[in-house]
Formats: C-alpha cells, sequence, structure tokens
C-alpha cells in the first residue's frame, strides 16, 4: 500500500470518481452512444489505479502531476455523465453539438493525461498496461470522430419552436416527437420541466430558447389525455359492498388557467408579473433569481421585478378544489428554508462542515479547494444552499473576496452568487458586507471573477432597497466598463446588472455619468453582439430620465430608432419607440429629425401591428407629429397673411 497518505487519498478519489461514473446506468437516447464509449473507456482504467494503490514507498512526483491530470478530467467527465442521464432531453437534443464538443473535449484531455503518464515509474503489471495502451490508441482515434446527429429530430423540433401558439401542429410530427424523446407522458413531461428548472437556476440557457422548450412540452402534453387529480374522500354512508368493488375514485381536470406556465401545474400562490402573465410564485422566483429579466411566455423585457399577489385567481383556485374533494395547495411559508436544510442529507452536512474549516484555515491551497467544493454545492441544488449559508459559510466566502489568490477570490464571488438565488441568502450577503468587497472584484478579479461578481450584483439588487446601496457603492461605473470591455458573457452580466439597477431613479442618472450611453449604442449599431435587445430595454430606461435623455440625443440616436422601427424585432420596435417618444417630448426637434428620416410610415404601421405598448408608443408619436405638422402650416399661414398685408 502506498506509503504516502496525501497519494493513496488521491489515488482512492480516482477510484472513486471511476465507479461513480460506471455506476451511471441510464442516458438520454441523443447522446447514449458517446456516453457508453466514454464509461467503457473510463471502466477498462480502473485496474491501473488498483495496482497504483498497492504500491509500496511514496509514488514519483511526475506521476502525482499525471494522476492528479486524469483526477480532473474524470470530474468533468462525471459531471458531463450526469448531465447526459439527468439533464433536459430537448436541451441535450438542441445543444447536441455543443455536448458532443464536450465529449471530444474530455477525450482529448484524457488523451493527454494518459501521454503524460509515467508507467515505468509506476511498476504495473504487463497485462494492465497493455489495457491502458489499447484505451490510449481508442482515445486518439475518438477525439477525431464525430458521432452523427438525428437530423429529423432536430428539424422536427424546429419546426414545432417555429410554430405559434395557438397553430395547429402536424400530429405526426408531435407523435415522433414524443416517441424519439421519450416524452409520451406526464410523469416524463413534468421529468423534464424539472431539468429545464436546474438549468435556469444554473443560467445555463438563454430566454429565447428556453421559451421556445417551454412552447415544445405544452404542445407534446397537448397530445395526451388531460392530467387527472384523483380524490380519494367517500361519504361512508353510501358505501355499499357492491361500490367497494366497482367505484374508482372521482376525477377531474386541473383547467388550464390554474396550471402555471412554467411548471404546467396547478398554482399554489399565483402572482402577476409586469407582463400581465401570471405565474407560480416559487417557479417564476426561480426564473427571475437566475438572472433572467424577461416574461417567460411573451418574452417582453419586464420594466421592474415586482411580483403582485393575484388574490382573485387564488381564490377561484382554492374554490375549485374545495368543490371537487382536492385538498386547497399550501403556500410556501417562512419557515421553508431551515425545512430544506434539515431535509438535507447528514453526508453533505458533515462535508459543508469540514469545509468551512478549511475556509478558515488560512491555508492558501486549502482555501482554494474549499471555495471550489462549496461552489459546486451551492450551484447542485436549494437544499445545499440553504444549509451552506445556516453552517455560516456566507461571512467567510465575503472575507475572501479581497484574498490575493484569484482562484480563491472567484471560487468565492461565484459561490456567493450560487448561494444568492435563495431568497432568504440575499439578506445575509449584504448583511455580511459584501457589497464593497464584490465591486472591488467587479473592479480588479480577472475575468471569469468579474462576470461573476456582476451577476451577483444583479441577483441581489432583486431586492429594491439593495439597488440603493449597490448604485452607491462604486458599482456602476465598474460595470459599465465591463460593458465596454468584457467579455462576451460579461457583456451580458454587466447589461443585466444595469437594467435592474437603473430602475432606482436615483442610480439612473449614475449610469449617465459613467458614460454608459456609448456603449449602449455601439451594442444597437453592432447587431452580431447580439444584445440589441438587452441595450435598447436600458436606453428605455434611462430615457426617463432628463440626463439619459441629453445623453441619448446627443448620442446621435435619432437615425438608430428609426431604423429599428423600420426593420427591428417586435421587441426592438417596441422600445425603440419608447426611446423616440421619450426623446421627442423632451425636445421636439427630435421629432421633426425623425420624421425627416422617414419615421412616419413604420410608425404607423406599428401603431396598427405592433405588440399593445408599441402600439401606444407609435400612436402618441404620430399624434405629436401631426400636432407638429399643424402648428408648422399654422405658422406659415400667418407669415403669408402678414406678408400680404404690409405690401397692402
Amino acid at each position: 500500500m502506498l506509503g504516502d497518505p496525501d497519494a493513496f487519498s488521491l489515488v482512492q478519489t480516482v477510484i472513486n470518481t471511476c465507479n461513480e461514473m460506471t455506476m451511471i446506468r441510464r442516458f438520454r437516447k441523443s447522446q447514449k452512444k458517446e456516453c457508453m464509449n466514454l464509461v467503457r473507456r473510463v471502466k477498462l482504467m480502473v485496474p491501473l489505479f488498483e495496482e497504483v494503490k498497492e504500491l509500496q514507498g511514496p509514488l514519483p512526483g511526475d506521476a502525482i502531476t499525471s494522476i492528479l491530470a486524469v483526477q480532473k478530467v474524470f470530474q468533468s467527465a462525471n459531471d458531463l455523465l450526469h448531465f447526459c442521464s439527468e439533464g433536459s432531453k430537448l436541451y441535450l437534443v438542441l445543444e447536441s453539438e455543443a455536448v458532443s464538443s464536450k465529449f471530444r473535449a474530455v477525450t482529448g484531455d484524457l488523451d493527454k493525461a494518459l501521454d503524460s503518464m509515467p508507467y515505468d515509474l509506476l511498476d504495473v503489471s504487463d497485462e494492465v498496461r497493455e489495457q491502458i495502451q489499447l484505451v490510449h490508441s481508442q482515445l486518439k482515434r475518438a477525439k477525431c470522430t464525430a458521432d452523427s446527429q438525428d437530423i429529423e429530430l432536430i428539424v422536427d423540433i424546429m419546426i414545432v419552436a417555429s410554430q405559434k401558439e395557438d397553430e395547429i401542429e402536424d400530429p405526426d410530427v408531435l407523435h415522433r416527437l414524443a416517441d424519439k424523446l421519450q416524452l409520451g407522458t406526464h410523469s416524463e413531461i413534468n421529468a423534464e420541466m424539472s431539468a429545464l428548472q436546474r438549468l435556469i437556476e444554473e443560467r445555463s440557457i438563454d430566454d429565447e430558447s428556453l421559451e421556445e422548450m417551454f412552447k415544445i412540452l405544452r404542445k407534446l402534453r397537448g397530445l395526451l389525455e388531460p392530467e387527472i387529480v384523483e380524490t380519494d374522500t367517500v361519504d361512508l354512508e353510501k358505501v355499499s359492498l357492491s361500490s367497494v368493488t366497482s367505484e374508482k375514485p372521482s376525477t377531474c381536470v386541473i383547467p388550464d388557467d390554474f396550471r402555471c406556465p412554467v411548471s404546467l401545474e396547478l398554482m399554489k400562490d399565483p402572482v402577476i408579473v409586469a407582463s400581465g402573465q401570471t405565474y407560480d410564485r416559487a417557479y417564476i422566483q426561480r426564473w427571475l433569481d437566475a438572472g433572467h429579466k424577461t416574461c417567460p411566455k411573451s418574452q417582453q423585457v419586464l420594466p421592474h421585478l415586482v411580483l403582485t399577489p393575484n388574490y382573485v385567481l387564488r381564490s377561484l383556485i382554492a374554490q375549485w378544489c374545495e368543490s371537487n374533494g382536492i385538498e386547497v395547495p399550501k403556500r410556501a411559508g417562512p419557515s421553508q428554508g431551515s425545512k430544506l436544510c434539515s431535509d438535507a442529507a447528514a453526508g453533505d452536512s458533515s462535508t459543508i462542515d469540514v469545509l468551512l474549516q478549511k475556509l478558515r484555515s488560512g491555508q492558501i491551497d486549502a482555501q482554494r479547494a474549499a471555495t471550489g467544493e462549496l461552489r459546486l454545492l451551492a450551484k447542485r441544488s436549494a437544499e445545499n444552499r440553504v444549509c451552506i449559508a445556516d453552517a455560516g459559510a456566507i461571512p467567510l466566502l465575503v472575507g475572501l473576496l479581497s484574498t490575493e489568490d484569484l482562484r480563491t477570490q472567484e471560487n468565492a464571488v461565484t459561490a456567493l452568487l450560487n448561494l444568492s438565488i435563495h431568497d432568504n441568502n440575499k439578506g445575509a450577503i449584504v448583511q455580511a458586507g459584501a457589497i464593497g468587497p464584490i465591486v472591488e472584484v467587479l473592479k480588479h478579479g480577472h475575468m471569469e471573477a468579474r462576470e461573476n461578481a456582476a451577476a451577483t450584483l444583479f441577483s441581489l439588487s432583486v431586492v429594491d432597497e439593495n439597488k440603493v446601496t449597490i448604485g452607491a457603492t462604486g458599482a456602476i461605473p465598474a460595470l459599465v466598463d465591463l460593458l465596454r470591455d468584457g467579455s462576451s458573457r460579461g457583456k451580458k452580466d454587466a447589461a443585466t446588472a444595469l437594467f435592474n439597477l437603473s430602475i432606482y431613479q436615483g442610480n439612473k442618472a449614475r449610469a449617465v455619468r459613467a458614460g454608459v450611453v456609448g456603449p449602449l449604442m455601439n451594442l444597437i449599431v453592432n447587431p452580431i453582439s447580439g444584445m440589441v435587445d438587452e441595450a435598447l430595454a436600458i436606453l428605455a430606461i434611462l430615457a426617463t430620465h432628463q440626463e439619459g435623455r441629453i445623453a441619448i440625443g446627443n448620442a446621435f440616436a435619432i437615425p438608430v430608432l428609426v431604423e429599428l422601427i423600420r426593420s427591428g424585432s417586435s421587441r426592438n420596435k417596441e422600445n425603440a419607440a419608447a426611446v423616440l417618444l421619450a426623446l421627442s417630448t423632451s425636445d421636439p426637434n427630435h421629432l421633426v429629425t425623425a420624421r425627416q428620416l422617414g419615421a412616419y410610415q413604420p410608425l404607423t404601421e406599428l401603431a396598427q401591428s405592433g405588440t399593445a405598448r408599441a402600439r401606444r408608443k407609435a400612436t402618441a408619436l404620430l399624434e405629436h407629429m401631426n400636432r407638429q405638422e399643424m402648428a408648422g402650416d399654422a405658422f406659415f399661414q400667418e407669415t403669408q397673411s402678414t406678408a400680404y398685408r404690409s405690401a397692402c
């Protein structure tokens, strides 16, 4: 047996990871072949590490380095296999190329790790060495190949996703989808819904793709018989011997209006979002906490994130439940977080305690490893987020935001981001004094840490009073810098945070003074950035402030806005019209410029066929233009009359 306990522990960890992967039995059909090939190769490698574990004496340094590299790849492979076993079936098909690239990356990384393995120093048997060489040669071939995709399945998904909600689909296409995706029962669709919820929590999917997947699920559910809610209440006075053997429990169909558009389940606590749509509080809150700023159903950008209880609908649901003998759904109470933690596995709780001890140790390597573990645990489940916070991790993580070790800093801010998804943790993070240190990470951290710092500020800013605090700590100029110079993801995180912060009136002036209008205009005129929607939505908020209107007007925005009203998407047209109306109300010269640029005709079309908000804005602009034209005509006539009288 290895004499070095750390080396022994490392090798045992590799073996445990291998065994965990080989225990995964079921994979999604779209990635089954890739998964089975990976598992088979991993299984063939187990004997190597079993023999290494039995070696006498210390492991050479080169061997430890190679085994560490293998363990890192194995952990990535394990995460990938779990996702292909439990993840969203729709996501795995739609993103099949991206998922396949991850398999190729794992294969390539494992090939490199085995290239550097010092077999001569490990004294393994010839039989095991030949087996590893066989695996190695398979890896070299596999990293150059890619599995073929089910083109028919992808086309079917695209067809269904492109149709409007009220359009009738070809039933053959839907049945084919349900069969290939194994989404042909209520339980399978509910499981898929849960998988999509996890993607929302992990911020792993964009709003548009998510809405397409929800649309497909709604259409697939429409193929099924209505879901039946069984009631087992029995009037004992009416029971006879014959009825006991022949009667089934009474059944009733849940009305569509009582189902949450996200979960498709009976709503427990219906709330109204700014778009006017109603959702179950738990599901829409998860959506918002994950960083989304649009209505899941309408895709409209939400001007604010306030959730208003729908008391009328809640009362109707209660009446319906009572009349059908169904228990009225109970809303989640304030003690829900404690219950989640008490229900968590004891193993996770003990793991968290050990990790917190490492955070307190003052040892850089231990802190780096512990923050990385907490980051992953907090990402994994709501229960973990509650338990980690209850164990006292938040102040320790906040303290590590100022560490000089950049990896620890990144792990700490990302762990806080994941913890902040849980509502009750938001207050605890702010009370621990996190906002100032997070802003410092946003200013001076490396790119991924800055991205996650921006995302954390957005998550915390969901609470209105935090908008004031965050704005006052100097976060907005740092967010503007990230919006201007950041990576693609960094720009999106910065835009999301700036949008939410700018809902507070005092932050609008801060954003304008920080120079946000210039980067926003650059994003709008360069559609390749994919951020036209976000940039326009922020401009629409800033245009409600006088300093914002002046800055936007000085940025020569009118030609850009007119072009968007003419040829942009429906959301672009709506926000462009809102900005143009705000500018024109403040300075009529902007209206003259817009008319000279040919805005009248596209505004007329928008007033007839745009969204409700777009129609209102377009109609108001047309009225202003018409009044301006009438005033101009009257002025011209008065001038002519005066000239005539003078001539006489």
